[in-house]
């Protein structure tokens, strides 16, 4: 959600992009978020992420596995995650999505379109670097799963 502006995130993640595509198809796909001004009510801001939900799920393929990254979502560790991805691939979910939210979290509809959420911790981050975050994860649980020191 939402479109990134800093250089040095773009940099991260273009580097961890180039290093995971020995591995995977690796794409970043970018939704529009809903401009919205600081201070909304209850109502307002569940309108804001119902419109940024359907923008998400429009991207979204029926035949995609979802992770929904959500504070409440299942914490896991980094092996975890990599046995997790591993095990998805082996049974036949080879196209796998990662969903991050905007500033006010994802919509009840991609919620319960999600296949799994996963919670990165109790710690509120942007969600700009909350992609490059998840990027560097990707790459680690590649990196595991082939038995490449890069984890230790």
């Amino acid at each position: 959600m939402g479109k990134l502006k800093e250089k040095y995130l773009k940099q991260g993640i273009a580097e961890y992009s180039k290093r995971l595509s020995k591995f995977c198809k690796f794409q970043v796909v970018e939704v529009p978020d809903e401009k919205a001004p600081e201070k909304l009510s209850e109502a307002e801001m569940e309108g804001v992420k119902e419109r940024e939900g359907e923008r998400i799920l429009a991207k979204i393929k029926e035949r995609e596995y979802v992770f929904a990254l959500a504070i409440e979502g299942k914490e896991r560790d980094s092996e975890q995650f990599a046995k997790e991805i591993d095990s998805l691939a082996t049974y036949g979910h080879s196209d796998i999505t990662f969903v991050i939210g905007g500033s006010l979290g994802l919509s009840p509809a991609v919620m319960k379109r999600s296949n799994a959420q996963i919670s990165f911790g109790k710690f509120t981050l942007p969600h700009q670097l909350m992609r490059l975050v998840l990027t560097e994860q990707v790459y680690r649980a590649y990196m595991i799963n082939s038995g490449s020191p890069y984890h230790k």
